[in-house]
């Protein structure tokens, strides 16, 4: 089995594709070793101790490492724990049952039903236009909300605290936005 590796625009998080269906439906955002006892393969590459964040996509994991760790030492082990995961065929979460999924609490936005059109052609761009090209980075971006002209992003895997996220977040996501819908005057991330 190859599994190969990309950089990201995030120096911190490499993405790696194991040739197959990751998630085959929405992704998985793992911040922490707690968040990540869901998942056996999460929890693996937490326990190598620099690893400070996993996103699971489509057909890809990212992989962030915190600061002081060096890419030539963390990549060998993350690539050995995909190899031995993906090659044994593993789960990718635990068994259990409903009550065992802890879902971290988001701040919750309430779209006014009056910007329902609106709010359906933000997501119709988010998702045609915003999402693939996010995912060919490691990372994805989901929406949260909109509010008197706002439109509140949340930022996923490598784009969670990469460096040019807020160049990508105002000079291509906004941009894009308020040329598509002018009732569009801002974007942020929450």
């Amino acid at each position: 089995m190859l599994i190969e590796t990309e950089s990201t625009p995030n120096p911190a998080t490499v993405k790696f594709i194991p040739g197959r269906v990751v998630m085959g439906m929405g992704t998985r955002d793992f911040a922490t070793p707690e968040e990540a006892e869901a998942s056996p393969l999460a929890a693996a590459l937490f326990g190598l101790g620099d690893v400070t964040g996993v996103f699971f996509g489509g057909d890809f994991i990212s992989v962030t490492i915190g600061p002081g760790a060096q890419w030539s030492d963390a990549k060998p082990e993350i690539l050995s724990i995909l190899l031995d995961h993906f090659s044994a065929n593993m789960p990718l979460f635990t068994q259990g049952s409903a009550s065992d999924i802890m879902i971290p609490q988001e701040e919750e936005f309430a779209d006014d039903p009056e910007d329902a059109e609106i709010v359906a052609q933000i997501r119709e761009l988010i998702d045609t236009r915003v999402r693939p090209a996010v995912a060919n980075d490691g990372g994805d971006i989901v929406y949260r909300g909109f509010e008197r002209g706002t439109v509140f992003l949340r930022m996923q895997g490598a784009c969670s605290g990469c460096p040019s996220s807020t160049a990508t977040l105002k000079n291509g996501i906004e941009q894009l936005l308020k040329h598509y819908v002018p009732e569009v005057t801002e974007v942020r991330a929450v």
